[in-house]
């Protein structure tokens, strides 16, 4: 059966990963199969289910012996909130609910442009060298000394996530403690569901930069609002306008136009693999599940540095248990400590995500979504831009029109959403005279 299995796996690889096969040396290939990115992928889910089927187990167990209404001592509490919670959505929890979005209008003008440059700014410098440094962690060496030593590569992009949650855990925790919060409500499992799909679709980000080039990746981030909007109508019921399905097919003739003049040009920065493709369809899946499900633990209306704590404290738990497991953790501090540079590129990779993700929180309760969305959707054309000069990433003709179908019909959705907004305000008040 052991001889069998070895006979099995040269054409596995040869069917999964065809461009690998052809760049690489096929014995070299095939004596480290344990770094195939679908082995890898499969070592991590068997990582997370040691701890996910005990808690399954656990939670069941409390539910059915009716827990709450027998249960008692000093874990009582603790396994209120976890399996539990507070579920009845008392008015307290409306009394002392998230803050309301600031009026624009309040305040000097001055005052708010100034908020939305610093806005702007923050958002930009954040995710934008959270880009950069993401591409260089996952595609460039550590270690070489001149051009013609090879270095060593990071491998393990399970460990990138566990350092980017760690860090956005401890400063959502610090900000629980230092800002007061809506009454907690929900489950505190819940957040496992949002948090499993959140560090796979993560997993899939930094995993397929081996396979794609960032222009492509950044792409497809774009062209996540059609699985979100597939997502949406079968996990929460939802149902779309007319000009949401049109760019949403704008969008998909954009990125297309961009793959096949990459795949054309077969310039090495712009090749798409099969595997690349995969994996970015994993990342899309898993992150259009992330939203909807994080949309559904809203209704207990928690705010979102709460949910960003509950989802990164499970995260951590899952990336941390399954990195111990494989042994792969202190690997990945081990390659810390010979490369300094990727230390430090770790690290600040880390601080990018996390301040990223409270200028997301206040831009968003400062000026509303559609202007944070047209920030963020500048930012990924400049970061397309910004990949190319320091990376040297070929874009043809055709993809350059792709891409610019793409933003153009990101633009069209943010602007057709504040006037069906605007529409709805205006008739509000037309209702009530009448």
């Amino acid at each position: 059966m052991r001889l069998i299995s070895w006979r099995i796996w040269p054409a596995l690889v040869l069917l999964l990963f065809p461009s690998s096969v052809a760049s690489q040396a096929e014995g070299s290939l095939l004596n480290t199969w344990q770094e195939f990115w679908l082995f890898r992928f499969l070592v991590n889910v068997l990582g997370y289910s040691t701890i996910i089927i005990p808690g399954y187990l656990l939670i069941r167990y409390f539910k059915r012996s009716n827990y709450l209404d027998t249960g008692s001592g000093l874990c009582f509490p603790v396994i209120k909130a976890c399996v539990f919670g507070n579920e009845a959505k008392s008015s307290l929890i409306d009394d002392i609910s998230a803050p309301t979005r600031t009026d624009p209008d309040s305040g000097s003008s001055i005052k708010q442009i100034v908020k939305l440059l610093v806005c702007a700014a923050g958002l930009q410098a954040s995710y934008l060298t959270w880009g950069v440094l993401q591409e260089r962690v996952m595609t460039r060496s550590y270690g070489a000394k001149s051009q013609k030593e090879q270095g060593e590569r990071f491998q393990d992009s399970q460990f990138l996530v566990f350092m980017n949650r760690i860090l956005a855990l401890t400063v959502s925790g610090l900000w629980c403690l230092l800002f007061k919060q809506p009454r907690h409500g929900a489950p505190m499992y819940k957040y496992s569901f949002a948090s499993l799909s959140n560090i796979m679709s993560s997993w899939c980000q930094y995993e397929a930069l081996k396979f794609i080039s960032f222009p492509t990746q950044v792409l497809a981030k774009a062209s996540k609002v059609i699985p979100v909007m597939l997502m949406g109508k079968i996990v929460s019921k939802k149902s779309y306008e007319y000009w949401e399905y049109l760019t949403a097919v704008l969008i998909s003739v954009g990125v297309s136009m961009f793959l096949l003049s990459s795949s054309a040009n077969k310039h090495p920065s712009t090749v798409t693999t099969f595997s690349g493709v995969i994996i970015l369809a994993g990342y899309i899946v898993f992150d259009s599940f992330t939203s909807n499900w994080q949309d559904n633990l809203f209704k207990y209306k928690m705010s979102s540095v709460q949910m960003m704590f509950g989802v990164n404290l499970f995260s951590c738990l899952f990336t941390v248990g399954s990195l111990l497991e494989q042994g792969a953790f202190f690997e990945s501090l081990s390659f810390m400590m010979r490369h300094s540079e990727f230390a430090f590129h770790a690290v600040l990779l880390s601080v990018c995500s996390a301040c990223g993700q409270l200028f997301i929180f206040y831009t968003i309760n400062q000026f509303g979504a559609a202007v944070f969305t047209i920030i963020m959707t500048l930012r990924q054309a400049i970061a397309i831009l910004l990949s190319c000069f320091l990376y040297g990433h070929a874009v043809t003709l055709v993809g350059g029109f792709g891409i610019f179908t793409v933003f153009l019909a990101l633009f069209l959705r943010v602007y057709a959403r504040s006037r069906m907004k605007a529409g709805r305000r205006s008739a509000q008040p037309m209702a009530q005279k009448v």
